[in-house]
């Protein structure tokens, strides 16, 4: 069984980035922006009613501090940095859940900072310290150092493929600074074929290893509501 898990929240002031209503009712699991990429304390509020209309499940998605790069962009942070600011940015959201009668599910890395923990022990470990400390799962890839590291966790990892991203050949994730616009069919059928064959399709087109224990969309990815829509409907045999 599988489950859809969303970025999103990620709004500031009266800036909007996605449509979050309109999306929220084709996912199982929210991972809301904490401030550093992007958010605020009233995007976060409402993204967290938002979650508690729908019965969605909420997990924190902190970044390195970058808003001007979206969370996008590489950092050097020491390993102590990233667990404070991990913890920083789940604890504000934690407040928000806890005036909801809500809690934490997980934490899932944005951007940069996912990207740097899939292939660097080290920030991989700085992010699990920040978990363990908020005795939470993780989300990550598998057949990468996220599992690597993560992967025995009392607290539990969950494999998680992208549907509205691109593979390198490596199996590595392609993050871009701003998503282009993905076929629904084709995100859909990528889905499915992730969840049931434990295959990607890179970009030069090879095969790669891939396991689903949760399946990714993005909320400001061009068209997102009709890809979460697809997605789900693709995937509604194997839905948890």
């Amino acid at each position: 069984m599988v489950a859809i898990n969303c970025d999103m929240g990620e709004g500031y002031g009266i800036y909007r980035c996605g449509d979050d209503e309109a999306i929220m009712p084709y996912v199982d699991m929210a991972n809301v922006a904490c401030g550093f990429h992007a958010s605020d304390p009233s995007v976060m509020q409402q993204t967290v009613r938002l979650a508690k209309r729908h019965g969605v499940q909420v997990g924190a998605h902190p970044s390195f501090p970058d808003r001007q790069g979206f969370g996008r962009r590489p950092m050097a942070m020491d390993p102590e940095e990233i667990t404070a600011a991990i913890i920083y940015q789940a604890g504000a959201l934690s407040g928000f859940l806890t005036a909801e009668g809500m809690r934490l599910g997980y934490i899932k890395a944005h951007g940069a900072l996912y990207g740097q923990a899939a292939g660097d022990p080290d920030v991989a470990a700085a992010i699990a310290a920040a978990a363990d400390a908020l005795d939470t799962a993780l989300f990550g890839m598998a057949n990468t150092t996220h599992e690597e590291v993560w992967g025995d966790r009392p607290q539990g990892f969950c494999a998680e493929y992208y549907s509205d991203l691109e593979y390198r050949p490596d199996g590595s994730l392609i993050i871009t600074r701003e998503h282009a616009a993905v076929d629904p069919a084709k995100a859909a059928d990528g889905a499915v074929r992730a969840v049931t064959e434990n295959v990607a399709v890179a970009i030069d087109g090879s095969e790669i290893p891939m396991r689903a224990d949760i399946v990714c969309v993005h909320s400001d990815t061009p068209g997102a509501v009709e890809v979460a829509a697809a997605v789900r409907s693709a995937l509604a045999p194997y839905l948890s």
